[in-house]
C-alpha cells in the first residue's frame, strides 16, 4: 500500500500542455494580438479587474495565469463551485502580505465566478475598489444576467471564443510531437481521424486533449490514430448544448429568428442542433406555439392549430416520431405569411392598462340579471350586433367613457390578415355614416 502512495500521479495531458507563454497560447487572437486592447494593456503593465466570458475549453484560466506570470503578479486562485466568504477573506489577506513583504500586487482568480450569489460577489468590492487585488473572474454565463452590476463596473469584461478548428490543429500537433505531451511515443493521426476530432471536440480545446489522450491509452508507441479507434471511443457523443445556459438561449434565439425569417432550412438546422444536443423536444413544441401566435398570428390563423397538434404528437409519441412532427410544424411556420399584429396589439393595450387608470365598464355593457340592476341602467342602450344590419352595429363604442377608442390591432397585408384587414376599413366606412357617431372616433 505504501508503494502505491508513493507513486507520483501523472497530470493529464491538457494539464501538461498547458501553454507556459502568451506566445504558445492558442487561440483569442481577436484580444491577443499584436496592437489588440488586452495585449497592449498587459505590455504596458496596465493590469485591471476582468471578467472572461466563453464556453468552456478555451483557455480561460490559462490566460489568467499567464497575465500573472506576464507582470509579475502573485496569483490566487479559487472557485466559487467549492468556495464561499470565508475563502475570499483569506484571499484577501494573502494579498496583503505579499503587498506588505514583497510589493507585489495579487491576481485572484475566481473560476464559474457565475456561481457565486450576489452577497458572495458583493464581498470582492471593497478589495478591488482599494487595489487590494486584481479580480479575474471566468464564467461561461451571460455576466449580464449572472453578475452584480457593482462588480460589471468595477471589471472589463472580454469574451473568449471557441476554437477554430486551425487553433485546435495547433494543440493536436503540439501534443503529438512535444516532450510534455505525446512526443515520446512517436504517435500520429489519419486525416480521417482528425477530422472526427476536430468535429467532436466542437471549439472545447480540454476536450480535443482529453479524447487524444484516451485514443493514445489505446495505442502502441509508434502507431497511428484512426478513425475507427475514436468512433469506438465517441459512441454517440453529443455536441455541445448547455440545457441552462448561454447556448440553450443563442440557439433557441436562432431557431425563432429562422422562423421569423421564413427560412426552413436554417429552421431546420437550429432544430436539429437543439435536439442533437439534447433539448428536451417538448420545450421546443412549447416554443413553436409561441412563434405561432407571435409570428404568424392571423395571417395564417391554422399554423396555431398546426403546433398544437405537434406538440401533442410529441407528448403522445415522444422521440423520433413526435420530432418529426414538431420539424413538420416548424417549417409551416417559416413558410406561412407573418405577422406580429396580435403580438404587436396585445402588448400595447397591456401597456395601456398597466399606466392608466381602472376605467369604469360603460353601464350599456355590463350585464343585468336581476331587476336592481335595471333600474340602476345596467345594459341599457346596448345594441344586439346580430339584429343590426350585418350584424354589426355601426358607430357603436365599447371602450370605457373615459378612454378614447385606440385602434391596437392593425393587420398586415399579407395571408388572411389581407381580407381582415379589407374587412376592418369597410366596418370602419359604416361607422363615419352611421347615425350612432362614436363619441371621438378611432
Amino acid at each position: 500500500m505504501d508503494l502505491f502512495r508513493s507513486m507520483p500521479v501523472a497530470q493529464p495531458l491538457a494539464a501538461r500542455m498547458r501553454a507556459a507563454s502568451l506566445d504558445e497560447y492558442v487561440g483569442q487572437q481577436h484580444l491577443l494580438a499584436r496592437g489588440k486592447p488586452l495585449r497592449e494593456a498587459l505590455e504596458q503593465g496596465a493590469l485591471h479587474s476582468m471578467i472572461f466570458w466563453g464556453p468552456p475549453g478555451v483557455g480561460k484560466t490559462t490566460l489568467a495565469r499567464l497575465l500573472a506570470d506576464v507582470t509579475e503578479a502573485h496569483f490566487e486562485t479559487i472557485s466559487a463551485v467549492l468556495s464561499g466568504v470565508k475563502e475570499i477573506r483569506q484571499a484577501v489577506e494573502v494579498a496583503r502580505q505579499q503587498a506588505a513583504q514583497y510589493g507585489r500586487r495579487t491576481i485572484l482568480f475566481v473560476d464559474e465566478v457565475h456561481r457565486f450569489n450576489k452577497s458572495q460577489q458583493d464581498a470582492f468590492l471593497p478589495y478591488v475598489e482599494d487595489g487590494t487585488l486584481i479580480f479575474i473572474g471566468a464564467t461561461t454565463e451571460n455576466p449580464s444576467f449572472e453578475l452584480n452590476n457593482a462588480l460589471l463596473s468595477r471589471a472589463r469584461v472580454y469574451v473568449l471564443r471557441s476554437l477554430d478548428d486551425q487553433a485546435l490543429m495547433q494543440l493536436v500537433q503540439r501534443a503529438l510531437n512535444e516532450e510534455k505531451g505525446l512526443g515520446k511515443r512517436r504517435l500520429s493521426i489519419s486525416k480521417a481521424g482528425l477530422d472526427i476530432l476536430l468535429a467532436v471536440s466542437d471549439g472545447d480545446g480540454r476536450r480535443l486533449l482529453n479524447l487524444l489522450e484516451n485514443a493514445a491509452d489505446l495505442v502502441e508507441d509508434g502507431d497511428e490514430i484512426d478513425s475507427d479507434l475514436l468512433q469506438s471511443l465517441l459512441g454517440d457523443q453529443q455536441r455541445r448544448f448547455d440545457k441552462g445556459g448561454e447556448a440553450f438561449y443563442d440557439q433557441i434565439s436562432a431557431l425563432h429568428k429562422s422562423v421569423r425569417g421564413s427560412d426552413p432550412d436554417a429552421t431546420l438546422y437550429w432544430f436539429a442542433r437543439m435536439i442533437d444536443g439534447g433539448c428536451d423536444p417538448l420545450y421546443i413544441a412549447r416554443r413553436v406555439v409561441r412563434m405561432a401566435s407571435e409570428d404568424i398570428g392571423n395571417a395564417d390563423p391554422r399554423a396555431l392549430s398546426i403546433c398544437l397538434s405537434a406538440w401533442d404528437v410529441q407528448e403522445r409519441l415522444g422521440s423520433p416520431e413526435g420530432e418529426l412532427a414538431v420539424a413538420q410544424a416548424l417549417v409551416y411556420l417559416a413558410c406561412a405569411p407573418k405577422s406580429n399584429a396580435v403580438y404587436k396589439a396585445f402588448k400595447a393595450a397591456l401597456a395601456d392598462v398597466k399606466q392608466e387608470g381602472s376605467y369604469e365598464v360603460p353601464l350599456h355593457l355590463r350585464n343585468a340579471p336581476t331587476k336592481l340592476m335595471k333600474t340602476l341602467g345596467y345594459g341599457e342602450e346596448y345594441r344586439y350586433a346580430h339584429d343590426e344590419p350585418d350584424a354589426y352595429a355601426a358607430g357603436e363604442d365599447y371602450f370605457p367613457e373615459n378612454k378614447p377608442p385606440v385602434q391596437y390591432y392593425q393587420p398586415v397585408p399579407r395571408g388572411l390578415e389581407l381580407k381582415i384587414r379589407d374587412k376592418l376599413d369597410r366596418l370602419a366606412i359604416l361607422d363615419k355614416a352611421s347615425p350612432w357617431q362614436r363619441r371621438k372616433g378611432l
